[in-house]
This record gives C-alpha cells, structure tokens and sequence, in this order.
C-alpha cells in the first residue's frame, strides 16, 4: 500500500514549441511500465484537429526526477538523452505526447501512423504523400515557420495561402498543454495512480495495467523480459503471428493457478494472494521466463501437432491458454499423450464453450481447473471427459468468414491439404503465411477469391467454396481465376493435378472455371470441401476411439507386502 504523495501536484502549461522542444532532447521520457503506443494515424491527426481548433485535449502528468544518459526510443524517434538531474517522466499522456514529438519531426513520418500533413484546400489534417502537390504541407515543414516560407518559395502558385499556413503555424507552436508534476521518489506511488487514472474512462487492457503494476525498477528495464517481448519472441522463433498480451498475460497466470481471471494485484504477494500458490516465492521475472516457455511448448504443440499453422487460424483464443497451464506441468507428456491432447483440442474447438454453460471465461477456468500439478494422466483425461461424446454436428461450411469459428476450423483443413502455387507448383510454406499476416487480426489477406463475388449469386457468396489460401498479396482475384483455370506451360498434367487437388479442385471443377460456370464450379466444390473438412476433423478428434492412457500410466506397481 503506497502511503501518497510527499507534496501536491503543481499545475503549470507548457507551450506546444517547447514541449516538443523538450521531448527532441531527451528531457522527456516515458517510463517503462508504460511504454506501449496504442493510438492509430487516425487518433493523431484528430489530436492536431484539436489543437489547430483551439480545442482542449486534456492535461499531462509528469513524474519529475532525474535521468540517466541514455537511448530513448519515443515512437519512431531514437534520442541521445543526456544524463539530467531535472527531466519530466510521462505518467499519462504517453499517447499525446509521442503523437506530438513524431508527428512534428521529419524523422517521425517513417511510422505511417505520424506521417501527416496539412492539406490548404480542405483545412485539415491528412496523410502525407510523397506526390509532389504543393496544396499539402507536411506536418514538419509546417511546424517550422522558416520551413514554411521555403515551401512557399518553391511554389509560388499558391502565393495567396501563406497567410493561412502561418496562422497554422503560430496555433500550433503557441497552443497551451496543460500539466501537473509530481515530485515524488517512491515510484510505487506513481504505479498507484497509473492505475487509478486507467481505471476512469477509456480503460487500459488488463495486460497493461498488470505490466505496469509488476514493471519493476526503472533500472534495467531494456534487458527485462515483458509481456510484449514474449509475444515477439514466440513470433520470432515459430512464425506463429503475435499473440496478443491478454492472451500472453493469461497464459502467464494459468501457468502460476487454475484461475486465469483472477486478481491480479496480488499475484505476487503469496502471504494475500488467495487460493493456493503452486509456485510459492517465485518472483515477476520467473513467472515471465517459464510463462514463455510454456508458451513456446503450446505453439509447437499446435504447429505440429493439432494442424494450427497461424494464431489467425486459432479458433478460440482460451484453448491456447489451457494448453500453456498443461505444458507448463508436464513439459515432456508423450506420444500417447500428444495424441489425446490433440483430441482434446480438436473435440473442444468443434463443440464450442457453450458446453460449458458460461462464457469464454469460464470455459478457460473450468478447464484449466482440470489440470492438476504432478496428474498427467488425470490431467489429459479430466480434459477429454466433457467432449466424450459422438454426436457432435459437423459445422457447417455454407457461412465462412475468417473472423469466425467455422471458418478458422475450415482453414486449418484447407492448410492440411498442403496448397500450392499455381504458378509455380510449389507447396507454401508457413513463412510466406506468417508474412502476409503480419499484425493482421484474421487470416483474410492469405486468402483469395475463386471468381469475383460480384459475379456469384447471393446465395453462395459466404461459401467456403469461393476462397483459396494463396498467401502471396501478387495474385489479384482475376489471377487466380486464369490460373486455376487453365495449367501452366511449365508444369505437367500430375503437377498439375497435384496443384489443383491442394486446393480442393478437380480437373473437372476446373474445367466449370473455363466454361464460366461459376454456380457448378463453386456447389461442386463445395461438396468436396466438406468431404475434406468431415475427414480433417475425424483425422484430429478421433471419435470413436478410446481414450485409453499410456501403458505406462495403467501398471500399477505392487507393494512389497503384495509380492510373493
């Protein structure tokens, strides 16, 4: 419990000029418990709106301390900050204040998110292109009243609005942001009213409050493994997309307990924390550590094994936290066990969390609940019990859509087909994949339309029949149509074949495509597809089968009073 502030906040206002001015030359920094920029270019270029309107756009606060020497990275910006005994410390207003310093710098702009300009002719904020159109001012140049009479120099056609571009100009270097500082050295304290300020209004994720409240000190914090650096290390390593920090933070806590969404300010406090603590004593750097590796077990567990290639492709995020509480107590389970885990996943993902009686989160507990430390066999089984059944309905492919559940089950069989290229012959592998999905939220931009939609009737526009995986952003829609219609010169007629059965597609559902026989192509299709789909999924949840445990799990040694 943090005791409060020594003295009171003092108000003051910094003018726009010499706000930047100060953030340029690393007298600004932002700490690392809150280093994260969410706004979009959208976000910023309303923020110069309001300035340029005269608009209030809300107070600062800064934690006023000193500072090391040191590389600060504020968005884009990399600053040689010099070691200083008075610099202003971002408790809130991180997003307003990178905003500001990037968007006003010419070295900023290579983020597109701060690459904006001021168009003369609509007055307003736009993006900045590099087309030469004398009418846009880049947001730099116009920030720089000498930059501004340059420009005007240079394009003496549009003489006549050099007044209005310096009335912008002097709003936006005189405009007033309003701060508290705070003098204060008990960082705790300042974590504490982190907290109670994202707790108002627009509310931080509970990844971000988590990491802010667990950061640790202020030293050493570049070298400290976080939540963010776990979902890029997991990318780096398996090209599995960047699982995002809620996901990341409930895996680190299912890991530490059963209970996933459970208070997470006391997590590390073990004499309050309630429940029983599985890994008493263990520190915020360990939990971090062996969360990871968790993690990484579980992604090569759904690569490999369960048929998962991509995060897009995860039909519902919460599985994937179970499966790092489970790999995080039995690192090594086995063959046998692989196999039942994959059943498992399989069987929960076509059931959906409505068995469950709850939502995401409680399907997420109760599962988690059903992994015990030092009970593998107990554990898998637990898991398979509520999902034993056979008479699950196969999901029904006539509505796709890649945000969806459906439709990400039917991706993960399309992949198992192993696609590929039509040009060349060649299967795609999980790197183009994870390329073309970079920070994408679905795997949408790894598909491509057989024939244009415009051209399908209604009626069949949601099939999944209608879409290919060709993860390459070349291959427009018109393309792969020709493409798939027709066999390269290169490639012979079993390369072929080969090519369009990877896709789900005879010779004779290509020869519709020549016809431009859309509705026989894509029923046609269709039908096949849920062939492939029924066979997928019996091949991963094997129903019917037993759920038998290892051998080794049913000996059961006899005692020494047992033995004759």
């Amino acid at each position: 419990m943090s005791s409060g502030l020594d003295t009171q906040p003092s108000a003051t206002a910094f003018d726009l000029e010499d706000l930047v001015a100060q953030a340029w030359r690393g007298y600004i920094r932002v700490p690392h418990f809150q280093r994260d920029f969410r706004w979009g270019r959208q976000d910023v270029a309303r923020l110069f709106d309001s300035i340029a309107k005269g608009y209030p756009v809300g107070s600062l606060l800064l934690w006023v301390r000193p500072a090391p020497k040191q590389i600060v990275r504020l968005g884009e910006l990399e600053i040689k900050a010099p070691e200083v005994d008075r610099s202003f410390w971002v408790v809130d207003g991180q997003q307003r204040v990178t905003s500001l310093a990037n968007a006003l710098h010419p070295d900023g702009g290579r983020d597109p998110r701060f690459a904006l300009a001021y168009d003369l002719r609509s007055s307003q904020f736009t993006t900045y292109s590099t087309q030469n159109d004398p009418w846009v001012i880049p947001l730099h140049v116009l920030f720089d009243l000498q930059g501004v009479l340059k420009w005007f120099s240079r394009n003496p056609e549009i003489s006549d609005q050099l007044e209005a571009a310096t009335s912008v100009t002097k709003s936006l270097r005189q405009f007033k942001v309003p701060a508290y500082l705070v003098n204060q050295d008990d960082e705790a304290v300042l974590r504490d009213i982190f907290d109670r300020m994202n707790n108002y209004g627009k509310r931080l994720s509970r990844a971000e409050i988590f990491s802010a409240l667990f950061a640790g000190p202020e030293h050493g914090a570049a070298e400290r493994l976080d939540i963010g650096l776990i979902a890029e290390h997991v990318n780096e390593s398996f090209g599995f997309g960047v699982i995002d920090d809620d996901t990341v933070l409930r895996a680190i806590l299912a890991r530490r307990g059963p209970d996933p969404a459970r208070e997470i300010r006391s997590e590390f406090s073990d004499e309050i924390r309630r429940g029983f603590v599985e890994f008493p004593g263990e520190d915020r750097d360990a939990a971090y550590q062996a969360g990871e590796e968790a993690l990484r077990r579980s992604v090569d567990f759904l690569q490999n094994v369960a048929g998962v290639p991509h995060f897009t492709f995860l039909t519902y995020r919460y599985l994937l936290v179970v499966l790092c509480r489970f790999f995080a107590h039995f690192p090594d389970p086995g063959v046998r066990n692989l196999q039942l885990l994959r059943r498992w996943y399989w069987r929960t993902t076509v059931a959906g969390p409505e068995i469950f009686k709850g939502s995401f989160t409680n399907a997420m507990r109760v599962l988690c609940s059903r992994v015990r430390q030092g009970d593998l066999a107990g554990s898998v089984q637990r898991l398979l019990e509520p999902v034993d059944r056979l008479d699950q309905p196969l999901p029904d492919l006539a509505r796709f859509r890649t945000n969806e559940a459906v439709g990400k089950m039917a991706l993960c069989a399309m992949w198992s087909l192993q696609p590929r290229s039509p040009r060349t012959g060649q299967p795609y592998e999980r790197p183009q994949l994870t390329e073309v999905l970079t920070e994408r939220p679905t795997a949408a931009d790894s598909l491509r339309y057989v024939i244009s939609r415009r051209s399908v009737p209604a009626m069949y526009r949601l099939w999944a029949a209608n879409r290919v995986i060709v993860p390459n952003d070349v291959e427009s829609v018109d393309e792969i149509t020709g493409r798939l219609a027709q066999r390269p010169i290169d490639l012979d007629e079993q390369t072929w074949e080969g090519v369009l059965a990877s896709h789900g597609i005879s010779s004779e559902m290509s020869q519709f495509l020549v016809s431009g026989d859309s509705v026989q192509f894509l029923q046609s299709r269709q039908d096949l597809l849920n062939e492939v789909f029924r066979d997928f999924l019996q091949k991963m949840a094997e129903w019917g089968f037993e759920n038998t445990p290892p051998l080794a799990d049913l000996i059961i040694e006899e005692s020494e009073e047992g033995t004759e």
